[in-house]
């Protein structure tokens, strides 16, 4: 009994051994309009086990390059697109550098440096104040996810200033919101934007309806066809 290790190794697993066997036999066709015929015959059967979708442009192409692979570059046959050379086929990918940018502050990440960086090169406008307000929130959060007991606002505010390099500041009167209310924004209250106001007045939060008085609207049901009609 002849064992699958004992046998040659499979060029492309992608089309098993059989594919492989039948290109093997191409190499021992002589004449050139019969292996011509035999590898188109081929090339239709690679395309029924490939994975690949045939409306992409570069299907079929594939396929073809994938054939002179399996056969090491040996078989003779007319090409409907240039065959593929051993060199770039067999070329390695230059390797990619790792970014050596080093992150001020962890908890943080480097989108959230580019971001405040970038917005701090805008003129200043009430528009930009705003979007430094809804920053700093974001980096409580962000804080908070690093250090879920405490943070305190100074320390917001001074990170603040040191990745927009003193350009950016929170006015006096600004506050934060709670650290309560950040740690359980994952909940019901997810989408709702943090307004802030100033000291002395109550934060307004919207907080989910839990009036029971109030009549929660119904949500009608979706009727469906007892037998529905296959679609061909």
């Amino acid at each position: 009994m002849e064992y699958n290790t004992q046998r040659k190794k499979i060029a492309t697993k992608e089309y098993g051994r059989n594919v492989q066997q039948m290109i093997e036999y191409l190499l021992s066709i002589r004449d050139r309009d019969l292996r011509n015929q035999q590898a188109r015959a081929v090339i239709r059967a690679m395309a029924s086990l490939s994975n690949g979708s045939r409306k992409t442009a570069d299907f079929w192409q594939k396929l073809w390059d994938e054939i002179f692979v399996i056969s090491d570059f040996k078989l003779d046959i007319d090409s409907p697109f240039p065959i593929p050379e051993r060199k770039v086929i067999e070329a390695k990918p230059k390797p990619i550098p790792y970014p050596k940018n080093k992150i001020r502050f962890p908890p943080y990440g480097k989108n959230i440096e580019v971001i405040i960086r970038q917005l701090a090169e805008e003129p200043d406008t009430p528009e930009r104040a705003q979007c430094t307000e809804q920053l700093a929130v974001q980096l409580k959060t962000l804080y908070l996810k690093y250090n879920r007991d405490s943070v305190s606002d100074e320390l917001i505010r001074e990170h603040l200033r040191i990745l927009s390099d003193g350009k950016l500041s929170l006015r006096s009167d600004f506050v934060f919101p709670s650290t309560k209310y950040l740690l359980t924004k994952e909940g019901p209250d997810a989408n709702i934007t943090y307004v802030p106001k100033k000291k002395g007045n109550k934060i307004s939060q919207a907080q989910p309806n839990n009036n029971p008085n109030q009549p929660k609207k119904s949500k009608k049901k979706r009727k469906h066809p007892k037998n529905p009609k296959p679609v061909l």
